[in-house]
């Protein structure tokens, strides 16, 4: 006995049953996406150029709300810090509390609790040369705090800038608002976590879940197109077949007699 009974409509009453299945599962991971997305996920513009090239003046990023305790080096942050401006900023960590960071050593590298840092991220300076920072600094970055950095040593007003303020330009965990997994515009895609600070104690951050978001709603999306998109196909198909002449080859034309 065939399954796939016919019904009034010209189609089958299993492949409506599974349309309408395939209609709802897509509208499940299409809005649970959004809604996932939307409550693990804040969008924000970088407002200066101080972390070119990694993210340019104007970029849409999308950055994934966590808390301060969660941070580690290398993570590219917003924040907010009162001293700062109060604005929110993005910079990356370059130490965390406890840090004693320093540059430059001969290499001209960034170095934490003596250990050299590469950064690859970082563009030669007007010399040709790429150094981690134009002015030499040392700090001890107090517990609870981060030393930010942007990736733009050159014009980048950072925690450089403030080593006069309290806590030696550093800010405390508690300001961090976003820790940044994605460029969007540019489509730049996920932000590589830089392994030159993967050897020191704590290791670097995994990214969020931003590519199971985008991958859900996708998937979603074209579960939804193709289950609409079920009906009217069978329909078509069903006319067409109506109109053929029985016997008649598809594609085949009738013989005209002359």
């Amino acid at each position: 006995m065939n399954g796939n009974i016919r019904t009034k409509g010209g189609h089958g009453r299993l492949g409506s049953a599974l349309s309408g299945l395939a209609v709802a599962v897509g509208c499940v991971l299409f809005l649970g996406g959004f809604v996932w997305g939307a409550l693990l996920y804040q969008p924000y513009s970088v407002p200066t150029d101080s972390m070119t090239p990694t993210l340019d003046v104007g970029s849409k990023i999308l950055a994934q709300r966590v808390d301060g305790d969660e941070v580690r080096r290398g993570d590219v942050v917003v924040f907010k810090d009162p001293l700062w401006g109060d604005a929110p900023m993005v910079k990356r960590v370059a130490a965390v509390g406890g840090d004693t960071v320093a540059c430059c050593d001969a290499d001209g590298r960034l170095t934490v609790n003596g250990k050299p840092v590469d950064e690859p991220y970082l563009r030669p300076g007007p010399g040709g040369r790429t150094i981690a920072s134009g002015t030499e600094f040392s700090v001890t970055v107090p517990a609870g705090n981060l030393f930010l950095l942007g990736d733009d040593r050159h014009t980048s007003l950072d925690s450089r800038t403030h080593m006069e303020e309290a806590g030696q330009g550093s800010v405390p965990r508690s300001s961090v608002v976003a820790r940044v997994d994605a460029v969007v515009w540019p489509a730049k895609g996920l932000l590589d976590r830089p392994t030159g600070f993967a050897g020191l104690p704590g290791g670097i951050s995994e990214p969020g879940p931003v590519m199971p978001l985008l991958g859900a709603i996708a998937a979603g999306a074209v579960l939804v197109l193709a289950g609409g998109a079920y009906g009217p196909v069978v329909r078509r198909v069903g006319r067409l077949t109506k109109r053929r002449p029985a016997g008649t080859a598809p594609g085949a034309r009738e013989k005209v007699g002359t």
